[in-house]
């Protein structure tokens, strides 16, 4: 079996590995993007995307232990994870050929409200009315930045809106993961299921990449994708996940500065205001759980 590596109490590490990865992530939207305005076929960029990150893996992991950390510790859970991963990215990818990335972005960030809502039933969680009411205004939020009732309404949103539940269901599953796996599994499971599942889809719509700059940014984006996941790995084993959470905000930034930067679109009032609203349910969401935390270790300390 592979050893999985014991969690340090690091968090200013983990905070800067954190916002390191989420640096990537923004990366990895940006490169998807880029590729499929340039005439490559989403599923061929999913494709090349974990290919890439796969070879990484491969070559830093094989040469050290050979094939040892392909053997998992949790195969059922490390398949759902690693399923819940690509297929998000899908989602994501053609969200992307549709939707502004600022827009795709800020959906992102409803993950921790969808996550509260799946606790409950999943892992049996008590959510108070609080945070019920953190959910249902996070949920206004998303509603502002989608705008069904708006004409210009498009239903690749529904990609995006796919994309979440996955992203959510991929986050709630590394934290069942979380000291069992080590992070040289991790990598290898998730990015090797995708690229054996998405070969055949990726080589039948293949399109040649027109010239080297495309070749390039199809290498850049599987490394974003190897360097991103192996550093938000490292930073869940270095600081708790209700401390690395908020980090993820700093992407809609990154996403707004690409966005005029590189594509030459602006967020809408819309956007940011709804992104506003989820952001600060999330935050509100995050700060019950630390509170929640800190109670049950305080409670810990005096039974000690």
């Amino acid at each position: 079996m592979s050893p999985a590596e014991p969690r340090e109490e690091r968090a200013a590490v983990g905070v800067g590995l954190m916002a390191l990865a989420v640096g990537c992530f923004t990366g990895i939207d940006t490169s998807a993007k880029w590729l499929i305005l340039a005439g490559l076929a989403p599923i061929q960029v999913v494709f090349v995307r974990y290919l890439v990150h796969f070879l990484i893996a491969l070559a830093i992991t094989v040469p050290g232990r050979g094939l040892a950390d392909f053997r998992s510790n949790a195969p059922g859970r490390q398949l759902l994870r690693s399923s819940f991963l690509f297929a998000g990215t899908i989602f994501n990818f053609f969200a992307l050929k549709y939707l502004p990335i600022t827009l795709t972005t800020t959906m992102f960030f409803a993950a921790p409200i969808v996550i509260t809502l799946v606790a409950i039933p999943l892992l049996g969680e008590q959510v108070g009315r609080r945070r019920i009411a953190a959910v249902c205004t996070g949920f206004l939020g998303v509603l502002i930045v989608v705008r069904p009732w708006d004409a210009g309404f498009h239903p690749a949103i529904f990609l995006s809106f796919g994309a979440l539940i996955c992203a959510s269901g991929y986050f709630l599953m590394t934290r069942m993961l979380a000291g069992v796996e080590s992070n040289a599994t991790s990598q290898l499971w998730s990015s090797g299921l995708a690229t054996i599942c998405l070969a055949p889809f990726g080589i039948a719509a293949w399109v040649t990449p027109p010239d080297a700059k495309v070749v390039a940014v199809l290498v850049v984006i599987g490394t974003f994708g190897a360097v991103g996941h192996i550093l938000a790995t490292t930073a869940h084993r270095m600081a708790d996940v209700s401390i690395l959470a908020p980090v993820v905000y700093i992407q809609i930034l990154l996403a707004a500065v690409v966005g005029v930067a590189v594509f030459g679109t602006w967020p809408t009032v819309w956007t940011l205001a709804g992104g506003l609203i989820i952001i600060a349910s999330g935050l509100y969401i995050w700060h019950r759980e630390r509170a929640k935390g800190q109670l049950a270790t305080g409670t810990a300390k005096a039974v000690r």
